[in-house]
């Protein structure tokens, strides 16, 4: 549900092009790889508003188009605030990141500090809960994606799977020779979604006002939470800023303003989408076509399908072309160190690791499967990944406990009580985290006992 970069030079987005990588070098989310891989190009270091930009549209993504309409289907008006909060408790969770990497500079984010902080086994185990979820939350992102193409092309049953399924075959054929993408045209797609936004909030608020004193007590609190544990989807990534401080013209001055601006306005566009739904009312399936067609149809015509489709499908396939690059990046580093199968270390004549990258999709291709044979909600997809990333979040913060300055501990209280905070909204679907951390701890713990011992024999 990411999209990229604001950058004002021309730059190449080259995700796939890599060489073997060991240890936690490799681990990190998409958007890391991704905002690492652009910035590897450019010579100009980076200021606050640049860096600021860079942080919003790397948050931002399609879901801004139909994660509103979904908390609201949770919480109803409630939403504003569950937006409204989350806006806020991300604050200590992005300051707590700024500090880290400040002192901790490394790519793998936050597997390192969780290593520095715990041990090499905690570290690998933030690295492989990430890769197990994956093969869920970009399955997710293709559901989400299809919810756009639903607004323009009628597809249902078989069909339906079949067109999931070949996007998987077009992910392959994109990353096989290795994937470039201008950072220009990710940038002008991530200025057309918060253009369109804009518009339509000015034009839905020129009659009304806002809702949020006046519902607010009507709405329980558990539907706010469930909305909020949903909603933390907006917000992955929020670290990925912190490892670009050397591009910083001074990353001491300019590193936690920019990351807290482009955090922010996130929050703020997100709650503006949510407004914009709960004061026009539509009937469509997608509400923000409706709204396009009831607030601007006199000037376009009905063109809402053809325009939120359109960007949403750009934007959709963007961000799961990233998750499916990295994932297979990250399982041939985790090849070459032996915790996985060394079958996927391989790469091809264009530097791919195309048997990971085979093997990710094809899990990806059950994954929908499933999805389709038992009529699972996208919502719950959402979830289940979400809870993955409160526990990535919240060892981190943990970890933070033990590298950063004392005078930071309210702050890393903070982030840790908004983790678990998270945790609560999310109930019973942290299940999957759970069942990760009991398999892979236990695995890793008896690889290292296993390389001990023929350390010992030898």
């Amino acid at each position: 549900m990411l999209t990229t970069v604001i950058l004002s030079a021309k730059v190449t987005f080259c995700i796939i092009s890599m060489t073997h990588c060991h240890g936690l070098d490799a681990y990190t989310n998409p958007i890391n790889i991704k905002m690492e891989s652009m910035m590897k190009h450019e010579s100009k270091k980076i200021g606050r508003w640049q860096a600021a930009g860079l942080m919003a549209t790397t948050l931002l993504g399609t879901g801004v188009f139909i994660l509103p309409q979904m908390t609201l289907n949770i919480a109803s008006e409630g939403a504003i605030f569950a937006w409204f909060m989350l806006t806020l408790a991300i604050i200590p969770v992005t300051l707590v990141f700024a500090k880290l990497s400040a002192k901790l500079p490394h790519n793998a984010g936050p597997a390192y500090f969780v290593e520095q902080a715990f041990g090499p086994i905690a570290g690998r185990t933030i690295g492989l809960i990430f890769l197990f979820v994956v093969p869920l939350g970009a399955p997710a992102a293709i559901l989400m994606t299809f919810q756009f193409v639903g607004s323009l092309i009628e597809l249902n049953g078989l069909i339906l799977l079949l067109t999931e399924l070949s996007v998987l075959l077009l992910l392959f054929m994109l990353n096989y020779r290795g994937i470039q993408i201008s950072a220009k045209l990710q940038f002008m797609l991530t200025l057309a979604i918060v253009s369109v936004v804009v518009i339509l909030f000015g034009l839905s608020q020129s009659n009304t006002s806002m809702v949020l004193a006046r519902d607010l007590p009507k709405t329980d609190i558990n539907l706010i939470m469930a909305a909020a544990g949903l909603a933390f989807w907006s917000f992955l990534g929020v670290e990925a800023m912190s490892h670009l401080a050397n591009d910083f013209e001074n990353p001491k001055k300019d590193l936690i303003p920019a990351m807290m601006i482009g955090t922010i306005l996130v929050g703020l566009i997100y709650l503006a989408c949510t407004q914009i739904i709960i004061e026009v009312p539509t009937t469509t399936e997608l509400a923000m076509v409706g709204i396009f067609n009831n607030l601007l149809g006199d000037v376009f015509g009905n063109i809402g399908a053809q325009v939120i489709g359109i960007l949403g499908i750009a934007g959709g396939l963007a961000t799961v072309n990233v998750y499916t690059a990295s994932v297979a990046r990250l399982v041939c580093s985790f090849s070459n160190d032996g915790v996985l199968p060394r079958y996927f270390s391989k790469l091809n004549a264009h530097h791919v690791p195309a048997r990971a990258l085979s093997g990710v999709l094809v899990i990806m291709g059950f994954v929908l499967t499933a999805v389709f044979i038992t009529g699972q909600d996208i919502e719950e997809l959402i979830s289940l990944v979400n809870g993955v990333f409160v526990v990535i979040y919240l060892a981190s913060m943990l970890a933070a406990f033990k590298l950063l300055n004392k005078k930071y501990i309210p702050l890393i209280i903070l982030g840790s009580l908004f983790c678990l905070m998270l945790a609560w909204g999310l109930g019973w679907k942290m299940i999957y985290v759970a069942i990760l951390i009991t398999m892979t701890v236990p695995f890793l713990w008896w690889q290292q006992l296993s390389q001990v011992d023929k350390e010992l024999s030898v």
